[in-house]
């Protein structure tokens, strides 16, 4: 059981490694597409694509049109008011691994824990009071 604990933990590490990894890498994309004007383009050529069928069923026309409207403009609002991008990922991606770190540290702490109870689970089942008294029942 203490090996599936300690699996786990690695399971959940390298997920949680690859998310801040693909965090950082495409707010690094995102913020030099921006700084070029391209991010500006990008989301206003998605304005011009048709909606699906199959979206048409279960949500509105006129509020998706909306939504991609209200989405180009907040992107070219985002475009025009960021300060230098090179200055904003120069604190985007430190902060992205202090997170990882304090949820790596937080994982390793819940799988100790956990480790530190299965072991304290069998030295209680163990206890001679204990079994006299499950012995009675």
């Amino acid at each position: 059981m203490k090996t599936l604990i300690w699996f786990t933990f690695l399971l959940l590490a390298a997920v949680w490694t690859g998310l801040i990894l693909l965090t950082s890498q495409v707010s690094e994309w995102a913020l030099g597409a921006m700084a070029s004007g391209q991010i500006s383009d990008l989301a206003s050529s998605a304005s011009q694509l048709p909606l699906p069928a199959w979206l048409l069923v279960w949500v509105d026309a006129a509020w998706l049109k909306e939504a991609q409207e209200l989405g180009v403009s907040w992107v070219q609002w985002l475009g025009q008011t960021l300060p230098s991008t090179d200055s904003l990922m120069n604190w985007i991606g430190p902060l992205l691994w202090i997170g990882w770190a304090l949820g790596m540290l937080a994982m390793l702490v819940g799988a100790a824990a956990a480790h530190w109870l299965l072991g304290k689970g069998r030295d209680v089942a163990s206890a001679p009071g204990l079994r006299a008294g499950v012995e009675r029942l």
